[in-house]
């Protein structure tokens, strides 16, 4: 039995806009496996939720995916039919976005759009949908479940919208899941209760996990593997203990040393030179050279991706060997 949930070879995702194509994703191959967390970091701009709506089939005009294959479970999904991929979206692949309002319907209360959710899917009576939609609610926190049903999203602050939008996506125990940076605007708290719930989930239920964050804290005590993308591509991947413990390329150094936590008290905070490069003008071979301090003249051609230790991959001419302090 093959354990790859989803696997995505070369993809390329670009925007054809009057100033020329934006390559938001360019190129980029990964893979997670049943039960397994990936957890897909980088600065803003870096092409991480470009990668997850073109996972989930979201990609709007004048996106267009643009070369390369994304295999769920053996199939290429993205030359499915629109109406094979809807029945595939929200049952066996779900996304948590960013901002709640994406996944909820301002007009209608929540047990209508949880229930509406359930039966899209299953053929199950309204009182077992119902039933469904409670059980979400309380899995992700929110007390009284069963009046909370009855509520619209207005009368939700805006970190319960996010729980009851984490309770959507996981109601149908989906095999993949799309987390788009889902707990950014909740409190340690409730980020950690949600964040043992989904690695509960993947544990038993043997889901698929793409977490997308810029918080390293998170991908640290959640995922298994760590994908480091910058200005488009995946420019380092590994284990978690490899990338975090043991990082080779000099962007994935520059992420970790910038954690506050990781200055002496008093210091001034370490941070990254420069700014993320424009995806329409970026430079010629290795984008990061502009704010790489170890860039020569080899880094105007483009790094191919090598694994000098097993099962960690790189792309960088110069990887930093040193071990992080």
């Amino acid at each position: 039995m093959n354990d790859v949930t989803l696997e995505v070879r070369n993809l390329s995702t670009h925007f054809e806009t009057r100033a020329g194509t934006v390559r938001a994703v360019d190129d980029i191959s990964f893979s997670v496996s049943r039960g397994r967390v990936l957890g897909l970091v980088g600065e803003s701009g870096s092409g991480k939720s470009v990668t997850g709506f073109s996972i989930i089939g979201l990609v709007d005009p004048p996106g267009r995916i643009a070369g390369g294959q994304i295999l769920f479970q053996g199939r290429d999904i993205t030359q499915l039919p629109e109406r094979e991929l809807r029945s595939l979206r929200g049952n066996r692949i779900a996304m948590i976005f960013q901002d709640p309002m994406m996944t909820l319907n301002p007009v209608l209360r929540i047990d209508t759009q949880m229930i509406e959710t359930v039966l899209a899917h299953a053929k199950v009576s309204h009182e077992e949908a119902r039933t469904r939609a409670r059980d979400a609610l309380g899995m992700v926190g929110i007390p009284s479940p069963d009046e909370r049903l009855k509520a619209y999203p207005h009368q939700f602050s805006g970190g319960m919208r996010q729980r009851v939008a984490i309770a959507i996506a996981l109601l149908h125990r989906p095999d993949l899941i799309v987390a788009d940076e889902p707990t950014t605007a909740l409190d340690v708290t409730i980020q950690a209760q949600i964040l043992a719930e989904v690695q509960k989930l993947a544990r038993d239920n043997g889901t698929a996990l793409i977490w997308i964050t810029h918080d390293l804290s998170v991908v640290a005590g959640l995922a298994d593997e760590i994908a480091v993308m910058y200005a488009g591509r995946i420019v380092e991947s590994g284990t978690v203990a490899d990338v975090l413990d043991r990082p080779l390329h000099p962007y994935t150094h520059g992420l970790i040393g910038s954690v506050p936590s990781r200055n002496r008290r008093g210091t001034k905070l370490r941070q990254i030179p420069g700014m993320t490069p424009s995806l329409l003008n970026l430079p010629g071979g290795c984008a990061f050279r502009t704010r790489c301090a170890r860039a020569d003249a080899a880094c105007e051609q483009d790094p191919p991706t090598t694994e000098p230790v097993a099962g960690h991959a790189l792309r960088c001419f110069h990887p930093q060997l040193e071990v992080v302090a």
